[in-house]
């Protein structure tokens, strides 16, 4: 099957998703341990708000609810390692291992487990269009994502606690959906609007959710309503 079309990306980076109800232990951790700037809040609908926090180009998105979020599998996204001032083997308040090192090779580089490593390299590779950059490593920008072969995944949700989905910044989400679609890629969520972002969700071969972004401050147009 034909690789899909260059993606024109709207940012140099991608960033990625948590889901907690410990948004407390969340801004002590970003915040308080590692000094990242807080960028803003979005409120999502159906019980969550959006902390957002800044690492190089990348956003660290925290979905807070009050609602108790049930205990959920780990999914294939595991770990992050981060650039930082100091080397530190921390954890997010769900559990969440984040590794800071001084000399990283990117800002945020995400871990990931997959089931099938040639899946995983065509998938972020040649459908999603990151950059190879090492045994089953891709990149985009200052962050990097980089997969070790292991037991198939539990697959769950993007909004149960824990690190759930990383983000790319594109310019016209519903067509790259469509054509991500028709090379057979999984569609969990169709594209929909919130304020002047329109976003759909895709899931790799191994079910994790990669959401397609089309944010009006970034590429510079207003985006489609519905």
């Amino acid at each position: 099957m034909a690789a899909t079309a260059a993606i024109a990306f709207a940012k140099p980076a991608f960033d990625v998703g948590f889901a907690t109800n410990d948004l407390d232990g969340f801004r002590a951790l970003w915040e308080g341990r590692l000094g990242l700037a807080y960028d803003h809040l979005a409120k999502l609908g159906g019980g969550f708000h959006q902390h957002r926090w800044r690492q190089g180009d990348s956003i660290l998105k925290v979905n807070h609810t009050r609602t108790p979020l049930a205990a959920a599998p780990v999914g294939g996204y595991r770990a992050l390692l981060l650039a930082g001032d100091e080397d530190a083997d921390l954890q997010t308040p769900d559990g969440t291992p984040i590794v800071v090192r001084r000399v990283p090779g990117a800002d945020l580089t995400l871990r990931a487990v997959t089931a099938d490593t040639d899946a995983f390299a065509r998938f972020y590779g040649e459908r999603l269009g990151l950059k190879p950059d090492g045994p089953h490593a891709f990149r985009l920008g200052e962050s990097r994502i980089v997969a070790a072969e292991g037991p198939a995944p539990a697959r769950a949700g993007w909004r149960e606690r824990g690190l759930r989905y990383m983000t790319v910044q594109i310019f016209d989400c519903d067509g790259l959906t469509a054509a991500l679609e028709r090379q057979g890629v999984e569609v969990g969520m169709a594209p929909r609007t919130i304020g002047q972002v329109r976003y759909s969700f895709v899931r790799d071969p191994d079910g994790n959710w990669i959401e397609l972004s089309e944010r009006a401050s970034l590429t510079g147009k207003p985006v489609r309503e519905g």
